[in-house]
């Protein structure tokens, strides 16, 4: 349980206390989170080639329609709103979470390719 704590505060598979990203950023500001491209703590490199995090983008695919789907299911079926509001709340929920979705999937990734 501890590993999923860990990819949750995006830590450094390595040490786990070094944190993968330097800035978390903002989607109001248009602010990307910035990664870090080596542990602070364990000089750990978390690009392991060219193109390696090129994989988190079905990471982050499959995480942005995990979350349109519960939200589909939760405002049509439980709460019964329109399907115009139901779309633009999906599509509210799938840009605010887009940093988070960045910088999770990013942090799935590197735990995915993690030896020890």
């Amino acid at each position: 349980m501890s590993k999923v704590v860990d990819v949750l505060k995006c830590k450094c598979p390595n040490c786990r206390k070094g944190d993968v990203f330097s800035e978390g950023g903002n989607i109001f500001l248009f602010k990307m989170p910035k990664m870090n491209s080596r542990c602070p703590e364990c000089d750990f490199k978390f690009e392991k080639e060219t193109g390696f995090f090129f994989g988190a983008m079905f990471v982050s695919y499959a995480l942005s329609v995990a979350q349109m789907i519960i939200s589909l299911v939760l405002f049509w079926y439980f709460v019964d709103l329109s399907p115009v509001r139901v779309y633009i709340i999906i599509a509210s929920i799938a840009i605010l979470m887009s940093t988070l979705n960045f910088r999770l999937s990013r942090s799935i990734w590197i735990y995915i390719f993690y030896k020890n």
